[in-house]
Formats: C-alpha cells, sequence, structure tokens
C-alpha cells in the first residue's frame, strides 16, 4: 500500500495497543515510523529495474526478520522515553505495527515475500488497490481522533477506524469472490479456454474490476462493475509473445518477471530489442512494469542490464472513464 496508509495503520495499531498506558503521541509516532521502516528498502538500487522490482517487498517485509527486528525497536523506543517498564507493551506494540505493513501489503496484487527466509513466494490477494481511501480515510479519522480528545472516547475512535478499515478488506475479498465468479461464467458462456485468471481491483475502489485471462497464446482483458446491468463480459485479445517467451525462456530476468508474475507476462520484440510486461499492474496500453531487456546481442555480452520503460495513462480521459465505469456505464476503456 501507500506510504500514507502504511503511516495512518503503524500509528493506529501503536495506539490501540498502547492505549493510555504512554502518551497518545507517542504511540501515534513511533507507530508511524514503524509502519514506514519496511519500505525504506525502495531505496536499495540493487544493479538493474528487474531486481528492484522483484527484490522489494522481500527481506524487510518477511515476517520472521519483522518479528525478530521488534524487540530491538522496542528495547530504543521504551530507553529513549525512560518507559523500560513498559517495555513488553512497546515489544507488542511495535510487533504488531510491522508485521501489518506486509500483511497488507500482501492484499495488493504486487506480490510480498513474507515467509522469507523459507520460501520467496510472493503473495498477492490482489483485492485491493495500492491506493484506496475508503480503506485509509477511517485510519486517519481515528488516529487523529485519539490525538485531540484526551479521553477513552479518542481510543474508541481509534479502535472504531481499525474496525472499519479491517471490514473494508472482508469487503474487498468478497467483491473479488463476486468478480471472480462472474469471470468465469463469462469465459464459460464465450467457449474461452483459459489457463489463468487475474481479478483485481481498478484504481482507487473496489467496484470495479479489471481481469485478465491468460490462453497458451494470447491474454484477454476486460472489466466488470459490481453495479453492471448484465454479467457478461467483453474481452478483449492480444497476443501474450508465446513463441518468444519459449524462444527466450532461459532469460534469467525474463524468467525472474515470469515467477514473479505468476505467469501474468508477456514478451515482445520491436527494434531487434527484447521487452517483457508485467500485466498486473496498469491496463492496455499502459503498464507499471515494462522492461526493455536489450538486444540478442546486449544480453549475450551482457553489456545491458533491464531498463524501466513504464507508461502512465492520460489521467485526463483515464479518470472521467474510470468514474463511469465504476457506475456501470459500458464505457470501453481509453486506448
Amino acid at each position: 500500500m501507500d506510504s500514507l496508509t502504511q503511516i495512518a495503520l503503524g500509528s493506529a495499531v501503536g495506539v490501540a495497543v498502547m492505549g493510555r498506558r504512554t502518551a497518545v503521541w507517542k504511540a501515534a509516532l513511533w507507530g508511524a515510523v514503524g509502519g514506514t521502516l519496511p519500505d525504506l528498502d525502495a531505496f536499495i538500487d540493487h544493479g538493474n529495474a528487474v531486481l528492484n522490482m522483484t527484490l522489494h517487498r522481500a527481506e524487510s517485509h518477511a515476517l520472521f526478520w519483522l518479528t525478530l527486528a521488534a524487540p530491538v525497536l522496542a528495547g530504543i523506543v521504551s530507553r529513549i522515553h525512560g518507559e523500560v517498564a513498559l517495555f513488553r507493551r512497546w515489544w507488542l506494540a511495535l510487533w504488531l505495527v510491522l508485521v501489518t505493513h506486509p500483511l497488507l501489503d500482501a492484499m495488493t496484487v504486487y506480490g510480498t515475500q513474507l515467509l522469507l527466509p523459507f520460501t520467496d513466494y510472493p503473495y498477492g490477494v490482489g483485492s485491493v488497490f495500492i491506493i484506496d481511501p475508503l480503506y485509509t480515510v477511517p485510519l486517519i479519522i481515528g488516529v487523529v481522533a485519539a490525538l485531540r480528545l484526551k479521553s477513552m472516547r479518542g481510543l474508541r475512535w481509534n479502535a472504531a477506524g481499525l474496525v472499519l478499515s479491517s471490514l473494508y478488506l472482508v469487503w474487498s475479498v468478497v467483491a473479488q469472490q463476486q468478480a471472480t465468479q462472474v469471470a468465469r461464467a463469462s469465459l464459460q458462456a464465450d467457449g474461452i479456454n483459459s489457463t489463468r485468471l487475474l481479478v483485481t481491483p481498478a484504481p482507487f475502489n473496489t467496484l470495479l474490476w479489471r481481469l485478465v485471462v491468460m490462453t497458451p497464446t494470447q491474454y484477454l482483458e476486460g472489466h466488470y462493475s459490481l453495479l453492471d446491468a448484465s454479467p457478461r463480459i467483453i474481452w478483449t485479445a492480444y497476443d501474450r509473445g508465446a513463441a518468444l517467451a519459449t524462444q527466450h525462456a532461459k532469460e534469467p530476468y525474463l524468467a525472474r518477471i515470469a515467477a514473479f508474475s505468476h505467469g501474468f507476462y508477456r514478451v515482445s520484440e520491436s527494434g531487434g530489442r527484447l521487452f517483457v510486461t508485467d500485466l498486473r499492474m496498469g491496463q492496455e496500453p499502459t503498464y507499471t512494469f515494462h522492461f526493455d531487456l536489450g538486444t540478442a546481442q546486449q544480453r549475450a555480452a551482457n553489456s545491458q542490464v533491464p531498463v524501466l520503460r513504464s507508461a502512465r495513462p492520460d489521467v485526463a480521459t483515464a479518470l472521467p472513464w474510470l468514474w463511469r465505469r465504476m457506475w456501470g456505464d459500458p464505457v470501453p476503456p481509453p486506448r
């Protein structure tokens, strides 16, 4: 999730666990710090764009390592504030702050390596977008209320924010399952033989869902809103570059994206250069993670590292379409 959301979640968890045992501002402050720490790995340069993508949300998001870090951070905080007697409570609070960060990240589609060092599998439920105000705003309101109201009432506001945001996550999974059922029924009705189906929300909401289907030679994209009048989905097919993927299957960076994306990727060539695209984030024709792997000569000589060639949608057309499509208006997506 975005940094503001993680700060809000960390603060809310810190305040909820510490209660009135310490000043609310201390719990909120250190909750915000703990909620930010795992994402500092974004400042580490691993040498190229593919590694930077696939090694983000790795060790710093692993439950094992965060569990080991929690007592160290709690010891520092309790000594700074002269609250050594509250060490165990700070330990519990900061452990929950640290581990809820990657658990929330795992609700997005990106891929979070929760179980390192035991497995590097990137977990991603994909039921919430990386930025969703309906999740974040209740947390912010609750924390602000806890800071401003000098009574148990403020703590109740904070607890309510946590409950509402958690219920929203539950709702997102329920909505995702509904969209999945509709997508599978539509594929069956259209006689489409799929190998994989991705169901993930469009930006900033959980009403409109983007659907990606992989077949042996193509990928199909469609959209479904929970407010659509008809459950029938309009699919648009694109070449996934299956022959190129087979031909270059041993290319290490292509193989890394193939594994990290759980098979939702395409391979293409242009001007003698090989490209690989993660199809999970973005939509046709703009994708966040589109990598230039270089020419055959460059790859053979290891003379070029992968370069990120991401594309951004035109906000002036994308946002109006998103608003209309979210409410069930079957307008085609901008291209």
